[in-house]
């Protein structure tokens, strides 16, 4: 579903920092945590100075690229400057204008379960882009829209966490109500200056659910990397038939 631009919080930001260099912060409610706040310049980050999981799933881009969930198109910047055919799209109207004035060829404002803009050798959604699935049931939707974008030997290459270490006790242990939703789905608030946006979910995912998910769905998962605080790098393939 795309977004309003009054009700773009992140994209309004986003396109005050490219135009003026404001860091006003975005302010982040979550559901399950305390409120916090993200500078806009945090989505402009060189390869350089990103961290290392990012920068090696950029290494991991292959062939024709959709960057799904492109944002402010750091990420689709970088690999079209490195000759790659890339296609950045996301929900966000402000976003896809800074995108284009940032100079990215392609750029479509559009939902990723609409989108049908041909065949691609790398999905990339960065920076927990997973989490548009929303949470554990909708991985069959977004496993069955992948493969009508996936070539013949497509990737999908996403990073997620655990978010598990919200819920650690002073002893190490862990209280989780398991009677409740998953821990990694989680409900959050943004506003930026009186821009509020909508509610929307949003799903962080343990890399083992991540591989049943795929497996119940016919794709390989391999786990590329581990972060250093449950995050991890992660490439997803389609089974041979």
């Amino acid at each position: 579903m795309l977004i309003s631009k009054d009700k773009d919080p992140i994209g309004a930001a986003l396109l005050d920092f490219f135009q003026s260099k404001e860091d006003t912060p975005i302010a982040v409610k979550m559901d399950i945590a305390d409120e916090d706040v993200l500078p806009p310049s945090y989505f402009f980050r060189s390869y350089d100075e990103c961290p290392e999981l990012e920068q090696l799933a950029l290494q991991q881009a292959r062939g024709k690229i959709l960057d799904v969930g492109a944002g402010a198109g750091s990420h689709s910047l970088y690999l079209q400057e490195q000759g790659l055919d890339i296609t950045a799209i996301d929900v966000s109207p402000h976003s896809v204008d800074v995108m284009q004035q940032r100079g990215i060829k392609h750029v479509e404002l559009i939902d990723f379960y609409d989108y049908q803009g041909g065949s691609f050798d790398t999905l990339l959604l960065l920076m927990n882009g997973i989490g548009l699935v929303q949470n554990l049931d909708g991985f069959e939707q977004f496993f069955a829209h992948a493969r009508t974008l996936l070539s013949a030997d497509g990737q999908i290459i996403l990073d997620s966490s655990d978010l598990i270490y919200m819920f650690e006790a002073e002893d190490g242990s862990y209280v989780i109500d398991l009677s409740s939703k998953y821990h990694g789905e989680v409900t959050f608030n943004l506003s930026y200056k009186d821009i509020v946006g909508k509610p929307f979910d949003w799903l962080y995912v343990a890399e083992e659910l991540l591989q049943d998910a795929a497996e119940a769905n016919g794709f390989n998962c391999e786990i590329i990397k581990q972060g250093p605080h449950y995050d991890y790098l992660a490439k997803l393939t389609v089974k041979d038939q």
